[in-house]
């Protein structure tokens, strides 16, 4: 389970740390394009595993198809150094716009990266509805 919020800095070369909270977690990780303006974190297992529910799902919708394109085309397997550093890729970083300052989030399976102005303004925006988003939940 991946909980908590750490800002950490992109190194000149690209690489940022991972938390030491996240780090023994797994020796592999993908890291694809999140949804909200962020970067998604995958342990490979888990992101395979993800695939293999999307794949089970009729390859004749383009919803599908599309969703499937959206996670894998830009994914790319990434692998901490001793140091629970990891490459971000630059198409990524530039998706997310990340330049600098990164929030690195635990969103319970998953681990997103954000530009840390971004996050924020997207953290306010839905702050803002957080009684209204509790109820359009369902049980």
């Amino acid at each position: 389970m991946y909980i908590g919020k750490y800002y950490h800095r992109v190194e000149d070369k690209g690489r940022v740390s991972l938390p030491k909270a996240f780090r023994s977690k797994a020796s592999a990780w993908i890291i694809t394009r999140g949804l909200d303006g962020g970067l998604f974190l995958f342990e490979a297992e888990k992101f395979t595993a993800e695939l293999e529910k999307l794949e089970a799902r009729s390859f004749t919708k383009k919803t599908h198809r599309d969703f499937i394109r959206l996670m894998t085309n830009e994914a790319q397997e990434v692998t901490p150094d001793g140091n629970g550093r990891v490459q971000l890729p630059e198409y990524l970083t530039d998706f997310a716009k990340i330049q600098k300052d990164v929030v690195v989030v635990g969103s319970y399976s998953y681990i997103e990266m954000w530009d840390r102005n971004t996050y924020h303004t997207y953290l306010d925006e839905i702050e803002s509805r957080a009684s209204q988003i509790a109820e359009e939940i369902e049980n």
